[in-house]
């Protein structure tokens, strides 16, 4: 079986006898290659020097681009793309490509090259973020910004923000990425404090989302489950959770959507706090699905 394979790699210039992948012509791999994901097509690039052509070929490439691809090089300096072949464009912007003061990050999926999107806590209005009485920015490399805001304590908690971007036509979840209680390494060991939590079993927190051609979401969580303290433990403690706000459509015929996002809790009965906020992302929809259950990495 091996020794099949290998002959089929030499083709006419090897000792094997018949056509080989080596006698296919690179035009005919690059249209294989359309079909194919970037991770496929780059380990397919080893086996000879057609499949390594075809897979440079900015034909290919160009179909792996989402189409406002020009947009996110915008946001890069262009002596870093000017000159490059689409290949190394695609490398270039599956990588964050930050934006907004660096507050915000754009980037395409490795496997689809579809559009995903992060916006940092310090990108968003925090109310009574300049009070170092109810909240403090904390380093962290628990974060793909490396700073999360930390609530010690307040009446009137909310969140707002807001990205205007040239998505590309798509279905797109949006997501508040939180943490009960405060974090840090002790011992080289991650530990959890809940000194500050407390507040959050007694009413939901609302999360909000609208678009600028209307579409409009919303749902309640109660991010804090004490009951479940003497049996299970409680789940929604010392970990990230993603909280799924909504879903919205952008069309190919809008050139920019403009997204608003909120989570609050103004209740000014009880307080609230020990909470880390640390972003919000926007993924398309399936795709962050599939990342979920694991059948997409």
């Amino acid at each position: 079986m091996g020794a099949s394979l290998s002959n089929l790699t030499e083709g006419t210039n090897g000792m094997a006898m018949g056509p080989g992948l080596g006698d296919i012509p690179e035009s005919c791999v690059a249209c294989v290659f359309t079909y194919l994901t970037p991770p496929e097509i780059c380990n397919l690039a080893r086996l000879n020097r057609a499949f390594r052509g075809a897979a440079s070929s900015d034909s290919v490439w160009d179909m792996k681009l989402p189409s406002n691809y020009q947009d996110l090089l915008n946001l890069v300096p262009p002596e870093r793309y000017q000159d490059l072949p689409k290949k190394d464009i695609f490398a270039l912007l599956s990588r964050p490509v930050p934006f907004d003061d660096g507050n915000k990050e754009v980037w395409l999926d490795k496997v689809t090259g579809r559009v995903c999107m992060a916006i940092s806590a310090k990108g968003m209005a925090i109310t009574g973020i300049d009070d170092r009485r109810y909240w403090n920015w904390v380093s962290t490399e628990e974060s793909r910004f490396h700073i999360v805001a930390y609530l010690q304590q307040i009446w009137w908690f909310e969140v707002d923000g807001v990205v205007k971007f040239p998505l590309p036509a798509d279905i797109y979840t949006l997501s508040f990425r939180l943490h009960l209680g405060r974090f840090s390494k002790r011992l080289g060991r991650r530990v959890s404090s809940f000194e500050h939590t407390h507040g959050w079993d007694i009413k939901p927190v609302k999360f909000e989302l609208s678009t600028s051609d209307g579409q409009l979401a919303s749902c309640e969580h109660y991010l804090d489950d004490t009951e479940q303290d003497y049996e299970t433990g409680n789940h929604k403690r010392g970990c990230w959770i993603d909280y799924k706000v909504g879903e919205f459509i952008v069309n190919a015929s809008e050139p920019t959507t403009e997204v608003k996002f909120s989570v609050k809790q103004i209740d000014c009965t009880h307080s609230k706090g020990g909470l880390c906020v640390d972003s919000v992302f926007i993924i398309p929809t399936d795709l962050k699905e599939r990342k979920r259950r694991g059948t997409l990495k």
